[in-house]
């Protein structure tokens, strides 16, 4: 094997990547069709795909968890652009050096007319100074933003900043996307371990994507360490004692999505008990306390709903404490909600209500707002019978005016709420 192995940087130059760098970084996608998962932005015809192809990317924001493809993205653009390439670690960047960048792009595209794309990475850990620095060159045309981040961008973003980029949501990877990154290396032989053929048993593969839970980047590692330690051929066993894990054979590879399934049945079933055991299930094997959080939040509106509306105060309160403290102490108010929406009453109502109106939007399409309901905020407006005949209901001591409807003619009969004998909203309309 040669010395070094060519690559194409994030700055449209040659780098050498050394064969004895992590497995990880060596097998990084150089291209489109090399990237595994994340079809609904890089498949065929997909928006993210169409951007790169046609090098007009726009400013944007990936989201997503480690090992979902974030960075390899960037490394693809920059394969596909025209464009000057730069890139920032958050982690480890100043003003100074971003002040640098943005002045090298003014320059840039002042005396060449060149586009400059600057890829920053964890900008989540960008303080509102350096993001606003980043806000006045996208503004001015100075740079494409790219940003990668593991948080909430609507809470690590600053507002401005996050309205000029598009946010692409990145998924963790399957089980199928993870095996077949895993199949790729061990056959690879420039980059990967195919120069000295491994034979490992299926369900030892089956196991490292169970242990990576989604992240291309602990696939990879695992499966290189693993290699280094076994003597032979790798089977179940080997890939236990080399990670110092009991693993359980997952045919499927979700047991991410399997243990969150499990939380979220078993607060719908109203077993406070087995809620909280799933809980700790996922928290103590590493799970992102915030995507615990959000699938909390989520169940509030969904499963307990209008039967206890304070369950969504309860579940948000939780959900901020927990971005707020960051862990050990975020699994306590993550226990105290998981509880209390386990023992609450649980109604679906309002879920029902909006799916069946959704269904009616889908079937009927964009029907007209009933004139007595729009607001005749001009003289033409009112000439033309905008708001004629409306009924303010505050005039009615039942706050329900009787001879008024409120959907288009052709609903005028439609019952899309449906409440049930537990759902808490007063006075429900018949």
């Amino acid at each position: 094997m040669a010395a070094h192995l060519n690559q194409q940087s994030l700055f449209g130059e040659t780098e050498t990547v050394n064969p004895h760098a992590p497995l990880a970084a060596r097998m990084r996608p150089r291209s489109l069709d090399e990237c595994v998962g994340q079809q609904h932005l890089i498949g065929p015809d997909a928006p993210l795909r169409r951007a790169i192809q046609a090098d007009n990317i726009p400013s944007c924001i990936f989201w997503g968890p480690p090992g979902s493809g974030k960075t390899s993205l960037a490394r693809v653009i920059a394969q596909h652009t025209r464009s000057q390439f730069a890139t920032l670690s958050a982690v480890s960047a100043g003003v100074r050096d971003l002040r640098q960048i943005i002045a090298d792009a003014e320059r840039s595209r002042r005396d060449a007319g060149l586009r400059t794309i600057l890829f920053i990475d964890e900008i989540h850990r960008f303080n509102k100074a350096q993001q606003d620095a980043v806000l006045h060159a996208v503004e001015d045309g100075a740079v494409t933003l790219i940003g990668a981040t593991t948080e909430n961008p609507s809470f690590e973003v600053i507002s401005p900043l996050l309205s000029r980029a598009r946010v692409y949501t990145l998924q963790p990877l399957d089980h199928h996307d993870l095996r077949a990154l895993l199949e790729r290396a061990l056959h690879d032989t420039e980059r990967g371990l195919g120069a000295s053929p491994v034979e490992i048993a299926p369900e030892a593969l089956d196991a490292l994507v169970s242990l990576a839970g989604g992240d291309a980047r602990v696939a990879l590692n695992a499966l290189e360490f693993v290699v280094a330690d076994a003597e032979g051929a790798i089977d179940l066993p080997a890939v236990e004692a080399a990670t110092q894990r009991q693993l359980r054979h997952d045919k499927d590879g979700e047991s991410h999505y399997d243990l969150i399934s499990a939380l979220i049945k078993s607060v719908r079933g109203s077993d406070p008990h087995a809620a909280v055991y799933w809980l700790a299930r996922l928290l103590e094997a590493g799970e992102d306390p915030l995507f615990v959080a959000r699938r909390i939040v989520i169940l509030a509106a969904e499963d307990i709903g209008l039967a206890d509306p304070n369950a969504l105060s309860v579940a948000v309160a939780a959900q901020q404490a927990a971005h707020f403290i960051g862990l050990p102490e975020a699994k306590l108010p993550l226990a105290e909600a998981t509880v209390y929406l386990a023992l609450a009453p649980k109604s679906n109502s309002a879920m029902r209500a909006y799916s069946a109106a959704a269904s009616a939007v889908q079937a009927r399409g964009q029907l007209p707002v009933p004139l007595h309901l729009r607001n005749a905020v001009t003289g033409l407006m009112a000439a033309h019978g905008y708001g004629q005949g409306y009924q303010y209901a505050h005039d009615y001591d039942d706050a329900q005016p009787p001879d008024q409807t409120h959907l288009p003619d052709e609903l005028a009969d439609a019952l899309f709420y449906e409440p049930t004998p537990r759902d808490q909203t007063g006075s429900a309309p018949p």
